[in-house]
């Protein structure tokens, strides 16, 4: 029998079991962090250890961590590679900040506003070429084959992303294709290149995949909408962020999908910038919970963490199985 979300009711779900459960091979993966951020351009690794030392779980690479003691794996190659998943997850996001103007990122401003846009694109490059060393280091053809088409799915999802920014029709597949890239892609590489290291066939890789990218998604979900129901202490970034840039997430197709004429006109003159203040972020509040397109977006995220809980069903019962479900929980009820 598969286990199920909320199996640890009356509890809070916590990313602690994991985070214990891979301290030991977590620290050699800071250590190799740290050593690959060093250049003799002073400026790099004050710029990457800004974002990098900024309170993040690093659960990107937990999760390699983690697949790999599921499988019984006791090397160390998979140190290199966690590494160099953290080093794309940090590359991305130094380039997200940039595309989108954010000022905040994990409650800190972003290293944009703090060395300007120039300098986060090129270190944002230099830690994806890090990545690659690492990956090639990590000596798996296999691996490098995943995380570099992990790489490029990002950037294509980025490019979607912007491409689609201040489009009222946008739909859910086309949202869904864009999470499903940008977000779950890494997620699913970091997950799947614990089942090659650990020598597995492609029933397992495929399994863990399954599992990374279906969390991935089940991520993104609760991040979008916590947009629209959490401040921006909770959140780590300005609350209403993504409703000022005109990001058509799912809580905003929801209710426009959902919504009269008037409603519909407001959110055509929200998204194409015309009316995206304080007032109109909270009018945009008050319209996707009423139309219970935050609900009914925590409601997908749990159907697809319920759907990453399935993929492990066919591993025994052990502590890193567990932790990797309730890691799904932690993720999921982030929105509550």
């Amino acid at each position: 029998m598969s286990a199920t979300l909320h199996r640890l009711a009356g509890t809070s779900p916590s990313l602690d079991p994991m985070i214990d459960l891979v301290a030991e091979d977590m620290a050699a993966v800071n250590r190799v962090i740290v050593d690959r951020m060093r250049s003799e351009i002073p400026l790099i690794p004050e710029l990457a250890g800004h974002l990098i030392a900024g309170g993040g779980k690093r659960l990107r690479p937990m999760l390699t961590l983690a697949g790999a003691r599921l499988l019984g794996y006791g090397g160390t190659r998979h140190h290199l590679l966690a590494a160099a998943v953290e080093f794309i997850h940090t590359a991305t996001l130094l380039h997200d900040d940039v595309v989108d103007g954010s000022d905040l990122r994990r409650g800190k401003r972003t290293a944009n506003i703090i060395w300007g846009n120039p300098a986060s694109v090129l270190v944002g490059d230099f830690l994806f070429s890090r990545s690659f060393e690492l990956m090639v280091e990590g000596g798996s053809l296999r691996a490098l084959e995943i995380l570099s088409n992990a790489s490029a799915v990002i950037a294509e999802g980025e490019v979607n992303q912007l491409t689609a920014v201040r489009r009222i029709d946008l739909g859910e597949e086309r949202y869904l294709d864009i999470i499903g890239a940008k977000t779950a892609a890494l997620f699913a590489a970091a997950c799947r290149i614990a089942a090659v290291v650990a020598d597995r066939g492609e029933a397992e890789e495929l399994a863990l995949d399954s599992y990374g990218r279906n969390l991935g998604i089940a991520f993104q979900l609760v991040d979008d909408a916590i947009d629209y129901t959490s401040d921006s202490g909770t959140m780590g970034k300005d609350a209403g962020d993504d409703f000022r840039e005109g990001k058509m997430t799912l809580p905003v197709i929801l209710a426009y999908a959902r919504g009269g004429e008037d409603e519909r006109a407001f959110w055509r003159d929200a998204v194409s910038g015309r009316r995206a203040g304080d007032e109109e972020f909270a009018q945009a509040v008050a319209l996707v919970r009423q139309s219970r397109a935050v609900d009914d977006t925590f409601a997908r995220a749990r159907h697809y963490g319920q759907l990453a809980i399935d993929s492990l069903a066919a591993f025994p019962g052990s502590a890193a199985k567990d932790s990797m479900i309730e890691a799904v929980e932690f993720a999921v009820a982030r929105a509550y």
